[in-house]
């Protein structure tokens, strides 16, 4: 009986009312065990009348098996998957097991998780109930908490119940609602249902008092405790309440017959409920059918389709009151009874608790089922196989190479500290010096991935360093992480930095085989940082070669295209770092890297902003923001803030340099503290405040190496020739040159001639801008193309050429006015004024009234892509993009997709 629940009623009634009225609805409910979270969801599932219904439930012994509780919520509805987009669709069949395929992004199968979700309610509203989600696997349960994350108009209620258990909070950030102990009426009417006999009122008062009003343990407490010693005091023992609840039930069992508690305890160690299963393993054992009447008699357990104990710290108390010996028969009997081609990983998980010493034929299956595991995607299932294979594995050298394989995993699945723990293992054993290597590689990973590496750029030159007598391949392909990661870390890098790393890296033997795009960046990377532009430019342009023009495999380019990126833009290629962005970006979305595609919107969000695309770029930031949102990884919102410096925004800007500071700082990301210089540089310049713009260009200029070619230098020049210190802007124009000449693209000789024109008088300074449009006319640089036609009218009129000057600023604030570089605008407006001409003022576009996530999905529609496909893009349902459509239509006052072209601007260069 559900007891003083009116106000959790009420919230679960609001939740299904406003689902059946085609909203979506997430909500956790957390408490102690036995506080009655799973009577709320049997009100739940009460109350859904006219809902499908969909339910699962953790099991501690099954956390290990990836997808294991996706696919138990998700059985009833894989019908519907042939209506999924096919990247989603075969996402979800890999892993599940159901075909052989590559192995999903996390991320991916929860989105086509709630792809199915939409689908499966399409027709009548959805409620899924997921009890002890504490206990479901890591890899289901981060689908999930992926899924209850972008739920909005689907017609779908998801309901948690979970453990609250000290600092641990899984699912947090969800809507929740605590379940509390019963209030003292209701928790003596409830005592009272169990108690048949007169009960001292300080005793009962005792008993709700330390119970603290739980339900479970109103009920369970008392049983098998006679009428006089509870007359003389309940004297509960001083420890937690769920211990006090197993006690109680461990005292149910003792008096229950050996083969009742046999039975009990197989079926506590069959993590499905599968009642067959059950009692083959039990036939194996010699229990009979009768062992089942004394456990369903004292309401401990059913034996129905399924095996449902009364609440899982009954399975618990059953497991933990077991020896070793007698847990050890029970996995194996159930082993022996699983099918190996049905259920291959269950049994070797059983195989493996049943086996107390070194087994080689164990570890082995073991392996298997880690590899069939990161098939699926199930990183953390695949480690947990890997560790439990190296605990039983009998030979040192293999145990050594099965901990090494399950740190590996460990790292992968977001688990440094348990991968650490395996290397020390791993570190135990005889290495060889392969291994050795490895053991570096991957310590000088974690510490890249855990504080972004102040530490890992000489881990990484160690092993590249172990590797070269071993493997020259690998030992390259180290260099070249090390070289990224001391180019990240910059100038907050512990010892010898980039240039260290660098030298290193020239030392490093050449491969017998013909060169990768990847050996040519590294030999041009390298080149750059040790010998300067002119010595490596050839080379770097063949690597960039090789990497547009080569196939390279999706894991080449998941793995190097950012850098290739950067290379392009050290060479002033913009042509190059389109085509590599553009191809980065679709990587990343094909193979649902979701883990890589921030940083590669990041690369291709900067072509659109040096084209002066601003609408697109701003589209991208919404999409990282998504991203990392949906993933919970972290990055420091460069593209918001480069977006911001821009459209010269500065009290917006000015808050993100400020927070973007702490966060690079904190992390160790010198690139970071450049890219922040820098940005506040442009910021500055583009609002007329050149003595802020020349400090943060200065700064930005003082360490090269952590950015693109020259950008600072480029800022410098402006700001310094504009606060009138020639000087400084003579010596950044010389450190400029070198490259742009040695480049010879028009996009580096526009910016020289702009730059040098600055500097220049007469005749000299009109050719030098003239240079310049002509050059940057012929780019995709949009954006540098409008800054000289502003400087060049700035520079005519201070000539007194009104007429010619008024040409010159009409062309600029046009240019940045329609990009929406408002601060670059104003400035050209304020100049025009000084001719003596009005700037025209633009009408305020019919898209200001838009939301911004309605923003994107209008332009996204707009651009062609269908509803699916922007689904997938922004990582919501279909039927949220048609929600979001409808109310696009509404406020621009359109009726279809083929009219947001005519009320919405085009970005034709969009990806």
């Amino acid at each position: 009986m559900l007891l003083d629940r009116r106000s959790e009623c009420e919230v679960l009634d609001r939740l299904l009312e406003a689902v059946r009225g085609g909203q979506s609805r997430v909500l956790v409910l957390r408490g102690e065990p036995g506080v009655g979270k799973t009577a709320l969801l049997e009100y739940v599932a009460e109350r859904a009348s006219g809902f499908r219904l969909a339910r699962a439930a953790g099991v501690q012994s099954e956390m290990e098996l990836a997808f294991a509780g996706l696919q138990l919520l998700c059985a009833p509805m894989l019908d519907r998957l042939e209506r999924l987009p096919p990247p989603q669709r075969d996402a979800l069949q890999t892993a599940f097991g159901l075909t052989s395929g590559v192995a999903p992004d996390r991320f991916l199968a929860g989105l086509a998780v709630l792809g199915l979700l939409s689908e499966v309610a399409d027709g009548r509203p959805l409620v899924c109930l997921v009890d002890d989600a504490q206990w479901v696997d890591r890899a289901s349960l981060q689908a999930l908490e992926f899924v209850a994350r972008r739920l909005f108009a689907e017609s779908v209620a998801l309901v948690f119940a979970v453990r609250q258990s000290g600092a641990e909070q899984p699912l947090a950030g969800l809507p929740d609602l605590v379940v509390e102990g019963l209030q003292n009426g209701d928790a003596r009417e409830l005592l009272g249902s169990v108690i048949r006999w007169p009960l001292d009122e300080r005793v009962r008062d005792r008993i709700v008092a330390e119970t603290r009003g739980n339900p479970l343990a109103l009920l369970e407490l008392p049983r098998g405790l006679t009428p006089a010693g509870l007359a003389g005091g309940f004297g509960l023992p001083v420890q937690p309440l769920p211990a006090r609840i197993e006690d109680s039930f461990r005292r149910r069992l003792a008096p229950l017959p050996a083969e009742t508690r046999r039975l009990l305890l197989v079926a506590a160690a069959e993590p499905v409920g599968e009642t067959t299963l059950v009692w083959r393993a039990a036939g194996r054992l010699g229990i009979g059918v009768e062992a089942a009447d004394a456990a369903e008699s004292e309401d401990l357990v059913h034996f129905g389709a399924r095996v449902r104990f009364r609440h899982p710290l009954v399975r618990s108390a059953i497991y933990r009151a077991a020896s070793p010996q007698d847990r050890r028969d029970a996995h194996r009997a159930l082993a022996e009874v699983t099918d190996p081609q049905v259920d291959p990983d269950r049994r070797a998980w059983h195989l493996a608790q049943a086996t107390s010493v070194p087994d080689e034929a164990v570890a082995s299956e073991l392996e298997r089922s880690a590899g069939r595991a990161q098939a699926r995607g199930g990183l953390a299932a695949a480690a947990a196989f890997l560790e439990q294979a190296a605990k039983l594995t009998p030979s040192p050298a293999r145990r050594v190479e099965r901990a090494l394989a399950a740190a590996q995993a460990k790292h992968q699945a977001g688990a440094p500290d348990a991968a650490l723990g395996l290397l020390a293992t791993a570190q135990a054993g005889p290495l060889d010096e392969l291994q050795r290597a490895r053991v570096d590689l991957l310590r000088a990973q974690i510490a890249f991935a855990v504080n972004r590496g102040r530490d890992a750029p000489p881990l990484l030159l160690t092993a590249a360093k172990r590797l070269e007598p071993l493997d020259v391949g690998l030992a390259r392909e180290t260099y070249l992480e090390a070289l990224q990661a001391a180019m990240f870390v910059g100038r907050l890098a512990h010892g010898g930095g980039l240039l260290e790393a660098a030298r290193a890296a020239r030392e490093a033997p050449a491969s017998s085989q013909p060169p990768r795009p990847a050996d040519l960046l590294l030999d041009g990377l390298a080149l750059l940082i040790t010998e300067g532009y002119p010595a490596a430019t050839p080379v770097l342009r063949q690597a960039l070669s090789a990497f547009r023009n080569e196939r390279i495999s999706m894991e080449e380019g998941l793995r190097w295209l950012w850098i290739g990126c950067l290379a392009a833009v050290d060479l002033w290629d913009h042509e190059t770092w389109y085509v590599l962005s553009t191809r980065h970006v679709q990587l990343a979305r094909d193979a649902g890297a979701l883990t890589v595609l921030p940083i590669a919107l990041i690369s291709r969000m900067a072509v659109h902003l040096w084209a002066g695309e601003l609408a697109a770029a701003a589209s991208l930031v919404n999409e990282v923001e998504t991203v990392t949102d949906a993933t919970g990884s972290h990055l420091a919102p460069y593209g918001a803030l480069g977006l911001a410096a821009w459209r010269g925004r500065v009290a917006e800007a000015s808050e993100l340099i400020k927070t973007s500071t702490n966060e690079v700082v904190a992390r160790g990301e010198g690139q970071g503290l450049a890219l922040i210089d820098w940005t506040s540089a442009v910021l500055y310049n583009g609002v007329g405040r050149y003595e802020d713009a020349l400090d943060a260009a200065q700064r930005a200029a003082e360490h090269p190496e952590e950015l693109p070619f020259a950008w600072g230098l480029v800022e410098l020049i402006e700001a310094a020739t504009r606060s009138g210190k020639a000087a400084r802007a003579g010596d950044a124009l010389q450190r400029l040159s070198e490259t742009t000449r040695t480049s010879g693209t028009d996009w580096a000789l526009g910016i020289e001639a702009r730059s040098r024109a600055l500097l220049s008088d007469g005749e000299a300074a009109e050719r030098l801008y003239r240079q310049a449009i002509d050059r940057l006319g012929r780019t995709r640089v949009r954006v540098e193309l409008a800054r000289s036609h502003l400087l060049y009218g700035e520079w005519l009129r201070r000539e007194r050429r009104r007429l010619d000057a008024r040409e010159q600023l009409r062309t600029a604030h046009e240019m940045f006015a329609t990009m929406g570089a408002e601060g670059f605008a104003e400035r050209a407006e304020h100049e025009l004024l000084a001719t003596g001409e009005t700037a025209r003022k633009r009408t305020v576009e019919a898209s200001s009234q838009l939301t911004a996530q309605e923003a994107h999905v209008a332009r996204l529609a707009r651009d062609g892509l269908s509803n699916p496909e922007i689904g997938a893009r922004l990582f919501i349902s279909r039927r949220t993009v048609q929600y979001h459509l409808r109310k696009v239509f509404t406020k621009l006052d359109i009726t279809s997709r083929g009219q947001l072209d005519r009320v919405l601007p085009s970005d034709p260069t969009m990806a």
